[in-house]
């Protein structure tokens, strides 16, 4: 068996096994040093945001049988992708790959609050009341297959090794579940580290019925590109503790915590689109 076949054989199983034990291990900080009191019950929260989870992996099996590491052996196979056009090292070409599909998710991010017809997708994911480490997997199914579309594309683009593609999408899981976490970092350590990647206390800004502070600080793992396009926020004006989480009009809990509800969230009210020029705050440094 070559190495491109071994990786693609045990993939489900990495992916699971990273995804239940970044989960696992997020909860048990939440618990021990939690930074925010939480409004809705987490069970009613949890088994929706989880079952949407469950439903998002069975819909991505039947519609894309091939997965995100399956297209890049593909294109490795096809000579598809800057990558493959070149003699690139190895180590490079992982590296680069990695961080080039970060890019291409931040870009997609912005995308997806720029549109208003994308951003009736995304807002399920806005639309939650708390903000915990099972947001960082509430994705509407629909989203999810646009999204798995544009990774597709952009690793045709690109050519990265199968390697990087399955290094991404781990980190992928494991920093959407950490930057979404409810948990508290010592100020010193959150400052360090978001000079590098996203952490939870810069993520939680994105997720403020601020419209202004909604449409600051998209980036999901790097937070290079929040800093570069000008998109970074470095605190909610309301502060941690008393900012609002969620989307105005959108506040019923049988809406937008139950699974029934938040399944038809984007087919209700009018396009409420978040134009990504017209902020209503000064960049801080």
């Amino acid at each position: 068996m070559d190495a491109a076949a071994l990786l693609l054989s045990h993939e489900v199983a990495v992916r699971l096994g990273a995804f239940l034990g970044i989960l696992a291990l997020m909860a048990a900080w939440e618990a021990l040093a939690p930074r925010r009191a939480l409004a809705v019950s987490k069970a009613r929260r949890w088994a929706s945001n989880l079952g949407i989870v469950f439903l998002n992996s069975a819909l991505l099996r039947i519609v894309f049988p091939a997965t995100a590491v399956a297209v890049a052996v593909l294109a490795q196979e096809r000579g598809w992708g800057l990558l493959n056009q070149h003699d690139v090292p190895f180590a490079l070409a992982v590296v680069a790959s990695v961080v080039a599909l970060d890019f291409a998710i931040y870009l997609q991010h912005v995308m997806f609050h720029a549109v208003p017809a994308l951003w009736r997708l995304h807002r399920m994911h806005h639309a939650d009341l708390d903000f915990d480490v099972t947001t960082g997997a509430r994705f509407h199914p629909i989203e999810i297959l646009v999204s798995m579309l544009i990774k597709m594309a952009a690793i045709m683009v690109i050519g990265p090794p199968a390697v990087a593609v399955m290094v991404f999408e781990v980190l992928l899981n494991a920093t959407a579940m950490f930057n979404h976490a409810n948990v508290r970092l010592p100020p010193a350590a959150d400052r360090l580290l978001r000079l590098f990647v996203v952490t939870p206390d810069m993520h939680r800004v994105h997720h403020s019925v601020e419209e202004h502070e909604t449409n600051s600080n998209f980036g999901f793992n790097l937070s290079l590109w929040d800093r570069l396009f000008r998109t970074y926020k470095a605190q909610p004006d309301a502060g941690h503790e008393r900012m609002t989480i969620g989307i105005r009009g959108y506040r019923a809990p049988k809406l937008v915590s139950d699974l029934p509800g938040m399944l038809v969230l984007p087919f209700l009210g009018e396009d409420t689109g978040y134009a990504i020029n017209r902020r209503l705050w000064e960049r801080q440094p």
